[in-house]
């Protein structure tokens, strides 16, 4: 699952590990523009990334479908796999668990920490308004100290997406309070992210993202992040992905590889009620 002055976003401003623990982070658009949360009764199930960006979108998966997201990443001394399960348990609301089953830092290898929060979407896109949604995610330190936090980290966002025709965006602007092991209390970080994805031929699709973490204390700076990455529509439930992200500056590997995958499993509503109990 995946620290930094806050980014001057032109034109745009505004707040899940990953990334959040990613990474420590969420993800990004599929290779066509974000869906409106729709009835899973009358259409397919169509998948709402949050990968592969460190950005989650304001969209939401649709009514009781459950789905996930997972990839790897590969740098210099850090390697990871990285996942974050999403359900729509009810409308406008979606429940997250993220995990990091392997982290990899300067040769210590193990369990990355894990998170768990919701999404919740304040109200759907209405012409020239935008998507807006909140974001939460308590990070659990299910990490070894030098693989992870060592304590226990909240983060809120405030998540904006829009779309102009098929330039879809989105705009993330949070706070993070991440406990001090030795010290108590919590020191404070802010987040701050803009991606753009937009579809090309066929099902193939771009998305780019710059992103970053404020000046957390003296010893973790603040960070910087440039993102590309494809995307790849085998079907309108799996999206895939690839691309690499550079750190601009901070503590983090210089170059950053990853590939991972989305994909709606199921409507968990729809299988209870093909599967009813039975009567006595």
């Amino acid at each position: 699952m995946r620290i930094v002055a806050r980014i001057a976003l032109v034109g745009l401003g505004l707040l899940a590990t990953g990334k959040i623990v990613r990474g420590q982070t969420p993800d990004a658009p599929p290779a066509t523009s974000q869906s409106q949360q729709k009835d899973p009764k009358a259409e397919e199930m169509t998948a709402v990334p949050n990968r592969p960006t460190f950005a989650s979108t304001a969209e939401m998966v649709q009514l009781g479908v459950f789905e996930i997201e997972y990839g790897f990443e590969a740098a210099k001394a850090h390697q990871n796999v990285n996942g974050l399960l999403k359900w729509g348990a009810v409308k406008n609301l979606e429940l997250w668990f993220l995990n990091n089953p392997i982290q990899r830092d300067a040769g210590s290898a193990g369990l990355g920490d894990s998170g768990a929060g919701f999404k919740f979407k304040l109200f759907p896109q209405r012409k020239a308004r935008p998507t807006l949604a909140v974001l939460y995610v308590a990070t659990l330190p299910t990490a070894r100290p030098e693989l992870g936090y060592g304590a226990m980290a909240h983060l809120v966002q405030i998540l904006v997406s829009k779309d102009f025709g098929k330039h879809h965006f989105d705009v993330n602007e949070g706070v993070q309070f991440v406990g001090r092991p030795q010290l108590g209390g919590f020191d404070r970080r802010y987040f701050t992210a803009l991606s753009y994805s937009h579809p090309l031929s066929g099902k193939w699709g771009y998305t780019g993202e710059i992103a970053g973490f404020s000046r957390q204390n003296a010893t973790t700076p603040a960070t910087m992040t440039l993102l590309n990455a494809a995307t790849y529509s085998l079907s309108p439930r799996l999206v895939l992905d690839a691309g690499a992200y550079i750190a601009v500056y901070g503590q983090l590997p210089r170059f950053t590889a990853f590939a991972g995958l989305t994909y709606s499993i199921a409507n968990l509503y729809h299988l209870r009620s093909r599967h009813p109990s039975s009567k006595n």
